[in-house]
C-alpha cells in the first residue's frame, strides 16, 4: 500500500494500518503513544497553508512506511520537530521511548539547524558535522530527505525567498545526497520540485514539449512495451515490463550536458524488465540485442560491476520502434528492490523481519571512508571532495598490469596517475589509453587501460586543476601549486584583499586580516591572502565575514571592472578574448601567450587548444572575477527560425527581455519555409547565456539553437 503524500485524513490507526501491511510484528502501543505525543506537543502549531502543523510530522511517517522502515524510524519521523519546535527535550523523549530514539530525533534535529546553504566557509563546516551526524545512525538522514521531501511537496505556500532558498539547498545537497544512497526516485522528484521553483518556465516548456511530441506520437511508451513484451514471450522469459516518461528535470539536465534540443534527445523514455533471476537479466539482454540494434558506447553492466551503493542493473540503448533511440534497463527483483530503496533496503522490514536482500550495502561504511579519507583537509577541500563524491557516476579502468582502478564519470589520465599516488601524479608528463599517446584531459572510459609517463623534475602545472575531477588530485595539485606559488599569490592576494576593504572605507590592516583567517578557521593571515590570489577565496568573503553589514548594505554589487575581469595575469600582461570559442565568465578558462599580442583568453574546451599541447610554457592559469559583470562579451548563436510571420521580432523581443542586447544579425540561408541566420548577443556571464538560449528554445518557431564557435577564424 503506498502511502498518501499529505497527512490531512491520517489519523493513527491509518497509519499503524501501513505500517502492519509489511511488518505485522510492529509494537503498535509505541505508535500510538509516539502519535498522541507528537499531536500533544504540536497542539496549537499551523504550517504556512493553515493546516494543523503535525499533519507534517504524520505525513513524513507516512513516507518512511513506503520503504518499509522499522518502528524506531517510523516514531522519529512522528516526533522529529518535537525538540526544535516544541517543549520536548531529549530527557522527556528519553523516558518515553526510550534513548535510542531521542538520539535519532536529536540528531534530526541538529540536521534542521544546519545551515547548508550558508557561506561557503560555514556550509563546509557544516557538511562535515552532516557526515559525522550520519556516520553515526544512517537512519537520521531518512528521516530528514523524507522531511524535505513532503516540505517540497508543499512548498507553494511558503513565501517566495523561502522557496528558492529551499530549492537550490534542495538541488545541491539533498538530492544529489539522496542520489548517492541509491535512492533513485526521492532524487528524481526532489529535483523535479527544486526545479519547478528554480525554473519554472524551462519546465513549463519541457512539459509543453511533451505534450506536443504525445499528440504527434500517441503513446509510445505502451507501444514500445508491447513490443518488448512481444520479444520475451518468443524467447520463453517471464518478466515484468515497464515503460515511463522522464522526469522533466532529468530532460532538462540531459538537454544542457549534450548542448541538444528536445527534439534530437533519445532520453525522454526509460524503461524496465524486471526478472527473477541473474540468467535471465543476460537472456533479456540478449533477446533485446536480437531484435534491436544495440547503440554504440550507450551499454553498462552494473551487474558484474556494481555501484558502490549497492546498485546492480544492465543498461542498453536500442534503436526501437521507428528509428528512436530507448533505454531498457534489466534487473532482478532483488535489485529492483535496492535501486528503488537503495540505503533504505537495509533497514526495510517484509512479513514483520528484516528482509535479508544481499544486494543491500550498508553506506554508513562510505561515509566512515570519506571521514577517514579526509578527516585531515580543511572544510573547504572536505566539502569539495564530498560533493564530487555524490555526484559521481563511475568508470573502471586498468593498469598495465591488470589492476582495477575505479574513479568518478569523467576522470582524466592524470586522475588515474594520482589515484595510483601522489608522485605519480606530480610528475607526470603524458599518457596512453590502450597504448595509443593522448592528451592529458581526455576522459576515461569503462574498461580501458592506462599508462602514466613520467618524468623528473615535473611539477604540477595550474592548468591541471581544471583537467582534474577527483578530489584527491585537486587537492594534491593545490597543495603544490600553493607550496610554489605561495609568495606570488600573497602579494596578489594583498592587492584584492586592499582594493575591497577601500570599496566599504575599510583598510586592510594585520590586524583585521587575523581576525579574518580566524573566523574561516585558515592558520595565519598569509595563509588568507595566499587563498586569495589563488582564486580559492574571495575579497568580498573576507570583508563580508568582518563587516557583514556593510558587505550587504551597498545594495547591488559593482560591475567588475573590465581591465580586472580575468585574475592571473602578470602586471604586464593584457588579455584578449579568444574569438574561436568566445569565453564568457563562468566558464572555466586558460591564456595562451603570444609574442607582442599578450595573452589570449580561451575556454578550456576549445579544440583548437590542441594545438599548443606540447608548449606547456605558453599556458597561463586563469580566472574570471567572481563579481558581476557587464553585459559587454558577445556570443554568436546559429538559429534554424521558421519562416512565420513576426517570428523574427519575437526572436528579437525574447532576447531584449532577457536584458541581453543584439549586436549583429546575419542571414547565412533563406528557404520558403525557415530561415538559418547567426545572432551575435551581448552577455553577462554563462548564466545569462543559458537564460537567453532557453527562452529563445521556447519559442514554437525555434526549430534549433546553438552556440557557434568559429574554429577558422584563428584565436584573436
Amino acid at each position: 500500500m503506498a502511502a498518501p503524500h499529505h497527512g490531512a485524513s491520517l489519523d493513527v490507526e491509518d497509519l499503524v494500518e501501513l505500517i502492519k501491511a509489511y511488518n505485522p510484528r510492529s509494537d503498535t502501543d509505541l505508535i500510538r503513544a509516539a502519535y498522541a505525543y507528537g499531536a500533544e506537543m504540536h497542539e496549537g502549531q499551523f504550517r504556512d497553508s493553515g493546516e494543523p502543523y503535525f499533519i507534517h510530522p504524520v505525513a513524513v511517517a507516512a513516507l518512511l512506511t513506503e520503504q518499509r522502515l522499522d518502528d524506531s524510524t517510523i516514531v522519529t519521523a512522528l516526533l522529529h520537530d518535537t525538540i526544535e519546535d516544541t517543549r520536548a527535550n531529549w530527557t522527556d523523549i528519553s523516558d518515553r521511548f526510550g534513548a535510542d530514539i531521542a538520539d535519532l530525533v536529536n540528531g534530526v534535529t541538529k540536521l534542521t539547524n544546519l545551515q547548508l546553504s550558508s557561506s561557503e566557509t560555514r556550509q563546509a563546516e557544516n557538511f562535515r558535522k552532516l557526515f559525522i551526524a550520519m556516520s553515526r545512525d544512517l537512519r537520521v538522514i531518512l528521516v530528514k530527505l523524507a522531511d524535505r521531501l513532503h516540505n517540497m511537496r508543499t512548498i507553494r505556500f511558503q513565501r517566495h525567498e523561502k522557496q528558492v532558498k529551499k530549492a537550490r539547498e534542495t538541488m545541491d545537497i539533498y538530492a544529489p545526497l539522496a542520489g548517492r544512497m541509491g535512492m533513485q526516485s526521492m532524487r528524481e522528484e526532489l529535483e523535479d520540485l527544486a526545479f519547478q521553483v528554480l525554473n519554472p518556465e524551462g519546465r513549463l516548456s519541457i512539459m509543453r514539449r511533451f505534450v506536443r511530441l504525445q499528440n504527434e506520437t500517441g503513446d509510445v511508451i505502451q507501444k514500445i512495451t508491447g513490443d518488448i513484451r512481444l520479444e520475451l514471450s518468443k524467447a520463453q522469459i517471464d518478466a515484468d515490463v515497464f515503460g515511463r516518461a522522464k522526469r522533466p528535470y532529468s530532460i532538462w539536465r540531459k538537454m544542457q550536458e549534450k548542448s541538444q534540443g528536445f527534439s534530437r534527445l533519445s532520453d525522454i523514455y526509460g524503461f524496465r524488465v524486471i526478472v527473477d533471476t541473474e540468467r535471465d537479466c543476460y537472456a533479456v539482454l540478449g533477446a533485446i540485442h536480437r531484435r534491436w540494434s544495440a547503440v554504440p558506447g550507450r551499454f553498462k553492466d552494473y551487474i558484474s560491476q556494481p555501484k558502490s551503493n549497492g546498485y546492480r542493473s544492465i543498461h542498453t540503448t536500442v534503436s526501437g520502434r521507428d528509428g528512436k533511440r530507448v533505454e531498457v534497463q534489466i534487473r532482478t527483483r532483488q535489485m529492483h528492490e535496492v535501486a528503488e530503496a537503495g540505503v533504505a533496503a537495509h533497514w526495510s522490514y517484509r512479513d514483520g523481519v528484516r528482509a535479508q536482500n544481499p544486494f543491500a550495502v550498508d553506506p554508513a561504511k562510505w561515509l566512515s571512508t570519506l571521514n577517514d579519507r579526509f578527516g585531515d583537509t580543511d572544510h573547504e577541500e572536505f566539502l569539495e571532495h564530498v560533493k564530487l563524491e555524490m555526484y559521481s557516476d563511475q568508470v573502471f579502468c586498468f593498469t598495465p598490469k591488470g589492476e582495477v582502478v575505479k574513479l568518478p564519470k569523467g576522470a582524466t589520465p592524470l586522475d588515474f596517475a594520482y589515484s595510483i599516488h601522489t608522485r605519480i601524479g606530480d610528475s607526470c608528463v603524458g599518457a596512453k589509453i590502450d597504448g595509443i599517446r593522448v592528451p592529458m584531459w581526455t576522459r576515461l572510459k569503462n574498461g580501458q587501460s592506462c599508462e602514466i609517463i613520467t618524468a623528473e623534475g615535473q611539477r604540477p602545472q595550474a592548468t591541471w586543476l581544471d583537467i582534474v575531477a577527483t578530489g584527491r588530485a585537486k587537492s594534491a595539485i593545490r597543495r603544490s601549486l600553493r607550496e610554489e606559488n605561495r609568495e606570488r599569490y600573497i602579494k596578489l592576494g594583498r592587492e584584492l584583499v586592499r582594493q575591497a576593504f577601500e570599496q566599504v572605507g575599510r583598510t586592510a590592516t594585520d590586524k583585521a586580516l587575523r581576525m579574518a583567517a580566524k573566523k574561516l578557521t585558515l592558520p595565519d593571515a598569509d595563509t588568507l591572502l595566499a587563498r586569495l590570489g589563488s582564486a580559492e577565496l574571495s575579497a568580498r568573503d573576507v570583508v563580508t565575514t568582518l563587516y557583514p553589514k556593510l558587505a550587504d548594505s551597498g545594495g547591488e554589487r559593482e560591475p567588475v571592472d573590465q581591465t580586472r575581469a580575468v585574475l592571473g595575469l602578470a602586471p604586464d600582461q593584457t588579455p584578449q578574448r579568444a574569438s574561436c570559442c568566445q569565453p564568457v565568465p563562468g566558464e572555466r578558462i586558460v591564456g595562451i601567450t603570444y609574442r607582442g599580442r599578450g595573452v589570449v583568453v580561451h575556454a578550456i574546451d576549445c579544440p583548437l587548444l590542441v594545438e599548443f599541447e606540447e608548449a606547456a610554457e605558453r599556458w597561463v592559469d586563469l580566472h574570471w572575477h567572481s563579481g558581476p559583470h557587464p553585459p559587454v562579451y558577445t556570443v554568436r548563436l546559429e538559429l534554424v527560425l521558421a519562416n512565420a510571420t513576426g517570428a523574427l521580432g519575437r526572436i528579437c523581443t525574447l532576447v531584449a527581455e532577457q536584458k541581453a542586447n543584439i549586436s549583429d544579425l546575419q542571414f547565412l540561408d533563406r528557404k520558403p519555409d525557415f530561415y538559418r541566420l547567426l545572432i551575435d548577443v551581448d552577455l553577462r556571464d554563462v548564466e545569462h547565456l543559458h537564460m537567453v538560449v532557453t527562452a529563445l528554445e521556447a519559442d514554437s518557431d525555434v526549430a534549433e539553437i546553438s552556440r557557434m564557435r568559429n574554429l577558422e577564424r584563428g584565436p584573436a
